[in-house]
């Protein structure tokens, strides 16, 4: 049975639908969707494009020129990539300048294309472009603004922690550059931004995506079209472009990345089982491995998920505090505190059945350290100030005097103890924390 081609990406006015229909039709549902409308005061439309349209290189050059970015040789595969070649921006913008009117591509017939430029990491201050309120939500963004990924830094190489950095990109290209068949990192959402040219993409459900594998479920196809079809779609013309696209995760898809987790650590862990007997640390290179081949290990994974349930648990808690009524459960952003909550506490027990925690302590976290470090501090209010857009809701504003140590005259910390270290001591934790505001069974 070949692929079925199910039903157009609908479009809609990005300023004419609510945060909450959003998630409703399309966060929650899994749903592709474009949005117009959300780029007109963005500082990247005016800066980066010029007055025909085009992408405005000599501005890059001129002030990003000696960043260093990874480019794809679109014409070369390198396992199931393109080939990667490192370079200035300065030096990419004049291979594109030189060979933009040649027949053949880029340099040497090459079609090269900027990807993965960690563009506001290495330029905060600029401000290109305003998240939309839609994409606010994201759990990985704004984790990895205030921690590393890796736990354990001197486990990995500086290129890596520079890749795992963040997930906001800057993506460049001449017209027919190409992206090859891929599942996003992490099995992530992902949203993208034209700032100029035009894209086209294929969407694959999930329903269908073993079509795309061969019978070992190992390798997918590399390249679903080699070119437009011009009978499919008539007068698409290539252009060259600038995009803007995050990875991000939250409470609707963490379930995934575990998931993705689990898949690719027994995988790693197959692929050297012959050397078990002979290694000193089977396990950890097993995660070591893991972590270099999707981006965190179980032990980073569990320390976010812990962090994440705190910072929940502050909002929860200080929003219980401020709301006397009997409603204040009730509010949106109430509903989303415990749909989040709700969601890592099955995710954490889904981990509960893994082996590898058995094997070892992966993870130690001091929830009195947690709770007063500065980092702890600025991340619990950024995601406050998150949901304060997102549910139309008056900031809260962390003070980690007030919260945690008492609760209503009774001691957390004497109930529940000071650290968690496997996935059950978290579940627990998260149970007996929510029956204090009569929470329970939800």
């Amino acid at each position: 049975m070949g692929l079925k081609i199910g039903r157009k990406v609908e479009k809609v006015n990005g300023k004419e639908l609510s945060y909450a229909d959003f998630v409703e039709q399309y966060l929650a549902r899994n749903q592709p969707v474009i949005l117009t409308g959300l780029m007109d005061d963005w500082r990247a439309c005016k800066d980066w494009v010029s007055d025909t349209g085009k992408p405005n290189l000599r501005f890059f050059s001129a002030h990003f020129g000696d960043s260093t970015v990874q480019v794809a040789d679109c014409g070369t595969k390198d396992f199931t990539d393109q080939k990667r070649l490192e370079m200035s921006v300065s030096e990419f913008i004049d291979i594109w300048e030189k060979t933009s009117s040649s027949v053949n591509g880029g340099d040497d017939g090459k079609s090269l294309y900027l990807k993965d430029w960690h563009f506001v990491k290495e330029y905060p201050d600029y401000v290109a472009y305003t998240t939309p309120v839609f994409f606010l939500d994201d759990w990985l963004n704004l984790y990895l603004d205030k921690y590393s990924m890796h736990g354990d830094p001197e486990s990995y190489q500086a290129r890596n922690e520079i890749s795992c950095s963040d997930y906001r990109f800057v993506y460049m290209g001449s017209k027919g550059t190409w992206t090859p068949l891929h599942a996003d990192v992490f099995r992530s959402y992902s949203w993208s931004a034209n700032v100029c040219g035009r894209k086209q993409w294929y969407f694959l459900t999930p329903s269908q995506h073993h079509l795309v594998f061969d019978r070992y479920m190992k390798s997918s196809v590399y390249d679903i079209f080699e070119d437009v079809c011009e009978s499919k779609y008539p007068g698409f013309e290539k252009e060259d472009t600038i995009s803007i696209n995050h990875n991000w995760f939250n409470a609707y898809n963490i379930s995934w990345v575990w998931d993705l987790l689990l898949r690719e650590y027994h995988e790693a862990k197959g692929y050297i089982e012959d050397i078990k007997d002979i290694c000193d640390d089977f396990e950890g290179l097993c995660q070591k491995n893991l972590a270099a081949n999707a981006g965190m290990d179980f032990r980073d994974f569990f320390i976010c998920m812990i962090r994440f349930a705190l910072a929940n648990l502050v909002l929860f808690y200080q929003l219980s505090t401020n709301k006397r009524n009997i409603e204040w459960s009730s509010s949106q952003l109430a509903r989303l505190l415990l749909l989040n909550l709700k969601n890592i506490k099955c995710v954490t027990v889904k981990m509960e059945s893994e082996s590898a925690w058995q094997n070892r302590g992966i993870a130690t976290v001091n929830l009195m350290e947690t709770i007063e470090d500065q980092s702890f501090i600025e991340f619990c209010n950024a995601l406050g100030r998150t949901y304060g857009v997102t549910c139309n809701h008056s900031e809260i504003n962390f003070n980690p005097t007030r919260f945690f140590l008492e609760h209503e005259g009774i001691n957390l910390y004497d109930l529940f103890g000071t650290r968690i270290c496997k996935p059950d001591e978290l579940v627990s934790f998260l149970d007996n924390a929510l029956k204090l505001v009569g929470i329970e069974g939800r």
